[in-house]
């Protein structure tokens, strides 16, 4: 599509543009710098009612659009005559009875209204916690039976809007676009949820699907022409609005300024708003440089070691090291897949290749494959099954073909995925939507987290939407959806279970997990493992960034969750400290195989310790919250964790003691150094690639 093509822009605010000021901000200088002569016609398309969303517009915080569709298309405004557009409500009077339509979804079981703040004549709105397409098909009869001739409108697995026939996103937007003469090829759209889903599904309409696009959407639009983005909110919209030709490039941003001290709510400290230096910029180059190399010794015939072969000794259990692992293997791959580097895509590939070429006839993935010997392995610690391996691989499956274009890969291991992809189901034994993890069967592979783990089922959330994206890459649309359903029904169950409340959310009419276990009170953060014999009340810190990076959890919660882990230093002394607070001798949680080689001690290894892995998640979790540059300051501190060494200097070590901060693990830690360079990417704080050739 040439940049000329695209007459009109239309899209979502909340979720879509809206979530985090800076990436807002930067659309808005981004769209005002289009040339007037060049720049499409500008919609914003909301559920929000026209005098809340245009007081939004008339505060600045967004560019000012040419037309506003509000209440899910049911009102327009145009902002070149500064009212609404004559022939348009009118549209909706025929078939529409407001009171015989609450009068029916009134007494249905769990529907609750919405206030009063999101009705209008022409919307009916309510809360329906988890609702099957049964049901919802029920309620479109039993309109349709007292005559009413409406369209019923499901999003989010909570939000039900009851709208005219001839109202919705995708009407408006046709029946705007059918006044203005502008024909469907040259309109572009972008959203984030299911009731953005009539504006992509229109004939002819092109669309951007940003990074958190919830399932429901993502099963509305398959088969579709849309762009999946490579980044959240506005930033995805911008990464869209390239791909389509509407701006030439994302301008890149610069390293926080100098000298400068960052200014920011009084929960920080003095030591947190420090001005950054040019040491300090020069440090975080040196450890991008660094990192490449330290991947680079972890590059083997057979894919990514999870540590230098060459740099650690191997005794005893130690000859494990000696593998390319699902786990390390694949999270290495994600966060490297955005290289330019020819030897580093191959290796990417050659693990992929080890790891589902020796997949279980029942479609297990081993836990890892011997680089000496090729021999495949299932199990960990004790003989127990590591699931988050499978999913793991699923996740770096898809992230490597979206990166790599590598569709061969897919035709040559279809069958094999689908194989995976039914064993991790089974596991599911109970079918809730979430998975039953045995005792020490995931990462966490000396300590004792089971049943529903956050941190799996974070990863189970995942897992189905790449795989659904892997059944759409192969034509297999029907499929695909079934997968971005149950994707959206685990994540359901992890909101519902792992971040309990003692006040009811009308939006949820399912009881709660702190419904069932209500001495836990209000949770600031998603929970790190819940039974039915009880719950772990610790923060998984690593399951809660994932939760947001996965776009489980959204921005509100993110930001709740971020000020616990910050105000109780899970980045001290360096980012990041994987389990707050630790586990003590004692504790009902404690087992005495902790003390195996020493290893689980209170802030050691799993029980709390510092993993720099965790801790450039943790940078992007920051940044992608809005702030950008303490984001780079947490940075700094994780350049400095890992220039840290036994032997020498930027070693990334696997682990460090979260008291004395000094490295504990192995040297050259493949997904440390990994994890490292997504963080400098994602930040935009990339040296020139002449810098590591």
């Amino acid at each position: 599509m040439t940049r000329a093509s695209v007459r009109l822009f239309c899209t979502d605010l909340d979720g879509t543009l809206l979530g985090n000021p800076e990436s807002t901000a930067r659309f808005r200088t981004v769209w005002e710098g289009i040339p007037k002569e060049r720049r499409p016609l500008l919609c914003y398309s909301t559920g929000r009612l026209l005098e809340d969303a245009i007081s939004l517009v008339e505060s600045g915080v967004l560019p000012k659009p040419e037309y506003l569709l509000a209440g899910v298309g049911t009102q327009i405004w145009d902002f070149t005559r500064g009212g609404t557009m004559p022939g348009f409500e009118e549209r909706f009077a025929r078939g529409w009875d407001l009171e015989t339509i609450e009068a029916i979804l009134e007494k249905l079981p769990g529907v609750i209204r919405q206030p009063p703040s999101f009705l209008h004549p022409y919307k009916s709105s309510w809360y329906l916690h988890g609702a099957t397409a049964e049901a919802i098909a029920n309620i479109e009869a039993q309109l349709a039976q007292a005559g009413l001739d409406v369209v019923v409108i499901y999003s989010g697995q909570r939000y039900l809007d009851v709208l005219p026939r001839n109202a919705s996103k995708g009407k408006a937007l046709t029946w705007l676009a059918q006044q203005l003469v502008v024909p469907p090829a040259a309109i572009l759209v972008a959203g984030d949820s299911g009731n953005d889903s009539a504006m992509f599904r229109l004939p002819g309409v092109r669309g951007i699907l940003v990074e958190n696009a919830q399932p429901d959407l993502l099963e509305a639009t398959v088969g579709r022409a849309v762009y999946t983005a490579r980044g959240i909110l506005a930033d995805g919209v911008l990464d869209g609005l390239q791909h389509f030709g509407v701006i030439p490039a994302v301008p890149a941003r610069p390293f926080p300024q100098l000298g400068k001290r960052l200014a920011v709510p009084a929960m920080f400290r003095d030591a947190d708003l420090r001005a950054l230096t040019s040491a300090d910029v020069e440090l975080v180059r040196d450890g991008y440089r660094c990192a490449i190399e330290a991947l680079r010794r972890n590059i083997t015939p057979l894919g990514f070691s999870a540590a230098s072969l060459e740099d650690n000794d191997t005794t005893g259990t130690d000859a494990n090291y000696r593998s390319v692992w699902a786990r390390d293997g694949s999270v290495t791959l994600i966060q490297s897949v955005f290289l330019d580097d020819p030897v580093m895509r191959e290796a990417q590939r050659s693990t992929l290749c080890t790891l589902l070429d020796h997949v279980s006839p029942v479609g297990q993935i081993p836990s890892n494959v011997r680089i000496d010997s090729g021999e495949p392995d299932y199990s960990g610690v004790g003989r127990i099954a590591s699931i988050d391996s499978g999913l793991w691989v699923i996740i770096a499956v898809y992230n490597y073909i979206q990166a790599s274009g590598d569709v061969a890969l897919l035709d040559r291991y279809a069958g094999v995925l689908q194989k995976a992809m039914d064993w991790l189901t089974a596991q599911d034994s109970n079918n809730d939507g979430l998975l039953e993890i045995p005792e020490a069967g995931d990462w966490t592979d000396l300590f004792g987290h089971s049943y529903n783990v956050l941190y799996d089922e974070a990863l189970w959330y995942r897992a189905n939407l790449c795989f659904g994206k892997l059944l759409e890459l192969q034509q297999q649309h029907a499929r695909a959806a079934d997968y971005f359903r149950a994707g959206q029904r685990t994540r359901r169950e992890i909101l519902a279970m792992f971040w309990p409340q003692t006040r009811t959310d009308p939006s949820i009419a399912a009881p709660t997990f702190a419904d069932q276990q209500f001495s836990l009170g209000d949770a600031r953060y998603l929970i790190a493992q819940v039974s039915p014999f009880g719950f772990s009340w610790r923060c998984d810190v690593w399951g809660n960034l994932l939760a947001f990076l996965f776009n489980i959890i959204d921005v509100q919660r993110a930001r709740t969750a971020f000020e616990f882990m910050w105000g109780v230093g899970v980045n001290e002394p360096y980012p990041v400290r994987n389990l707050y607070p630790p586990v003590l001798t004692g504790d009902p949680e404690w087992r005495p195989y902790f003390t195996v080689n020493l290893l689980n001690l209170p802030g050691h290894y799993h029980n709390g310790g510092i993993w720099p892995h965790i801790g450039g998640m943790w940078v992007r979790f920051i940044h992608r919250l809005g702030l950008r540059e303490l984001a780079c300051r947490e940075l700094v501190k994780l350049a400095h964790l890992n220039r840290q060494g036994i032997r020498s200097e930027w070693e990334f070590n696997e682990w460090s003691h979260a008291e004395t901060g000094r490295p504990m693990g192995k040297r050259f830690q493949a997904w440390a150094a990994a994890s490292y360079l997504r963080a400098c990417q994602e930040l935009e704080l990339v040296v020139d690639e002449s810098d590591h050739d």
